[in-house]
């Protein structure tokens, strides 16, 4: 199927959101992850949401090159592409711009599919994420504001991060420690700054305990009960007509157990990111492919080795396949194995 467009990704969402289940956000880096992350979703028979890192679109610009808008916009037309032949509808976004990244990432991005939607067209991406989880609260919803005016004008969705999120990711860190729980104050200031829809639709990552990186079950803190509660008292307190009225986002899922993730979604979560995860799945067969074969793989005591076993393609579709297996479960995990629209 073609690409999501602004109206189709709008539905999947609210699809998510009512059935109480939520898409996997597989983060890509090369073509082949990208192919890896589709036929995932393929076998599912999920619809799906593919992000790309400002370090994934710097990979993809060209390693010696390092443009974020480049690389951005070349995973876009390759998922493009790609996505046609297979019958599940997949959202393309952009993942956790930090403060520094505005004016030479998201910005651009946003003022180029402003320019396409001008013309008649469809944005580059579905969706955007402005990650204020490095600076104040109040800076944080200022930018916000001003992100979500752009995102209206290019037809997209605006994912916000209320909270901060532990661990590293792309040179963004978060000290583990009481910051790491989002409040219902927190909540309350977000609505007053952006509003519940009426001012464009966003996301929200709003933080109970989530780290990034590689964790063992019970070694992260998470309470997914604080979401339920503040999605209970926002609602409550601006007269909303559900008690759900975020479109959650969870961040740093690796190592939560099954009950941590479906309690979150069932405080309304309908988007998780899984990136640590599936880079190890691409990974595991690779290794185990140079293992196995490794004097064909090299040319040893002057021998030629054996070209089937280093033709890229060898390896490359066990990477494929092991990515695609860990997006299935994630899947699973999430609720969405065959969910897709017709």
């Amino acid at each position: 199927m073609p690409i999501a467009t602004p109206e189709t990704y709008a539905a999947m969402l609210d699809r998510a959101k009512e059935g109480k289940f939520a898409y996997p956000a597989i983060n890509i880096t090369s073509s082949q992850t990208v192919t890896a992350a589709i036929q995932g979703f393929a076998e599912a028979g999920s619809d799906g949401i593919i992000q790309v890192s400002v370090g994934g679109a710097e990979y993809a610009s060209g390693s010696t090159i390092k443009n974020r808008v480049t690389g951005s916009l070349a995973l876009a037309a390759y998922a493009r592409e790609v996505a046609k032949n297979y019958d599940v509808t997949i959202a393309l976004h952009t993942d956790h711009c930090a403060k520094q990244n505005i004016d030479s990432w998201l910005r651009p991005l946003l003022e180029l599919s402003a320019e396409e939607v001008k013309a008649g067209r469809l944005p580059f991406f579905q969706s955007h994420m402005w990650d204020g989880s490095a600076v104040p609260l109040a800076e944080n919803l200022e930018i916000a504001k001003e992100m979500l005016a752009l995102s209206v004008a290019a037809n997209t969705i605006l994912e916000v991060e209320i909270g901060v999120v532990g661990g590293e990711e792309d040179g963004v860190v978060g000290e583990i420690n009481e910051k790491l729980y989002t409040t219902t104050e927190d909540a309350l200031k977000t609505v007053e700054a952006l509003g519940l829809g009426e001012n464009g639709r966003y996301l929200t990552a709003l933080t109970f305990g989530n780290v990034h990186g590689v964790y063992k079950p019970g070694h992260v803190k998470l309470r997914p009960e604080i979401l339920g509660t503040i999605q209970e008292e926002v609602a409550a307190k601006v007269g909303h007509p559900h008690n759900r009225p975020f479109d959650l986002v969870m961040h740093g899922g690796s190592g939560s157990t099954a009950e941590e993730i479906a309690l979150a979604v069932a405080n309304g979560v309908i988007k998780m990111n899984v990136d640590t995860d599936t880079q190890y799945a691409f990974t595991r067969p690779v290794v185990e492919h140079m293992f196995r074969n490794y004097d064909g793989v090299l040319k040893i005591d002057g021998e030629v080795g054996n070209k089937k076993m280093y033709d890229p393609r060898s390896w490359g579709k066990a990477a494929e396949a092991g990515m695609a297996a860990r997006v299935v479960e994630a899947c699973e995990r999430l609720g969405s194995v065959g969910t897709k629209m017709a």
